[in-house]
């Protein structure tokens, strides 16, 4: 007969077993699951460095091709925009070198830049667009009448920079005087809408309007509304972005999802590129002859350039 400390003796061991059993497994399985970690992870990084090595020689053949274009952009837009006039709009968002590129291109196309106009925070944000609204309201030129469409405040300081600061289509004439130009310019720099420097600024035959990557809130209709506005009243209008402009919230994917707006509005997605900048000249050009379009690589866009 089995006493009683024979009997915990035999339970104790039995459990002693099972512990060892545990750890030793414990041990061989921590092996096995690091060992499979291990491989796991070399091979993530393979894959990483595999990726990597591609997106390099992607941007190489990216950084090849755009230093191609810089090239032959003058060659390619040459004579394109001769005895031209052009008159450029900025919004805060965009990059002064995308700017500066397409300016110059302008020049290198024959056509005159004959004034920049930059648009400030107030203007392109809702929080200045009673503001706004008012100011426009009381300095519109005699003999201008806004269109009954524009209500909003895109609209609205479009069509009115649009009635001092464009020639008419049909006549090549300034649609204001000199005094009317000045007073409504200077009233929207008062209220902190506009910048510009004093006599810098003279009317044109077409308008370029350049933003940047992504317009947040609601700026991107603002700018996308402007443009529009602006493109009734001269020859014709072009808004040009920087990559990611054509996405979401920004002011080119808004132009181009408004039928109204996209089937006379010409629109660029790639402006800090020189092919975009290439685009964005032609698109000017295509413009004067009653011709609008999508171009980039962007959601929207109907081609990469003019054709």
């Amino acid at each position: 007969m089995i006493s009683l400390r024979q009997h915990a003796i035999s339970i104790a061991a039995i459990f002693l077993a099972l512990a060892i059993g545990v750890v030793l497994g414990s041990s061989v399985l921590s092996d096995n699951l690091l060992s499979g970690l291990t491989d796991d992870k070399q091979d993530l990084q393979s894959q990483v460095h595999d990726l990597q090595s591609q997106v390099n020689a992607q941007n190489l053949q990216l950084q090849a091709a755009d230093g191609f274009d810089s090239a032959v952009a003058g060659r390619v837009v040459g004579g394109t925009l001769t005895d031209r006039t052009v008159v450029v709009f900025t919004t805060p968002s965009a990059a002064p070198e995308s700017v500066d590129a397409a300016v110059g291109l302008v020049a290198a196309a024959g056509g005159t830049v004959t004034g920049q106009v930059g648009l400030t925070e107030a203007f392109v944000t809702a929080q200045g667009a009673d503001q706004l609204r008012a100011t426009v309201t009381n300095v519109v030129p005699a003999g201008v009448q806004l269109s009954t469409g524009a209500v909003d405040p895109g609209s609205m300081g479009g069509d009115l920079l649009g009635a001092v600061l464009m020639l008419d289509p049909e006549t090549a004439q300034p649609q204001s005087t000199p005094a009317e130009r000045d007073l409504a310019m200077q009233t929207l720099r008062s209220g902190g809408f506009i910048s510009y420097q004093d006599g810098t600024v003279e009317p044109g035959q077409l308008a370029l309007v350049v933003t940047g990557t992504s317009d947040d809130g609601n700026k991107g209709p603002i700018v996308a509304r402007f443009a529009a506005a602006m493109d009734t009243r001269g020859a014709g209008t072009v808004l040009a972005g920087d990559a990611g402009s054509a996405e979401g919230n920004g002011a080119v994917a808004v132009a181009r999802s408004d039928a109204a707006i996209s089937h006379h509005l010409s629109t660029v997605d790639n402006v800090e590129r020189s092919a975009g900048q290439i685009s964005t000249v032609l698109a000017l050009r295509e413009e004067l002859e009653g011709r609008s379009g999508q171009f980039g690589v962007g959601p929207g866009a109907g081609a990469l350039t003019v054709s």
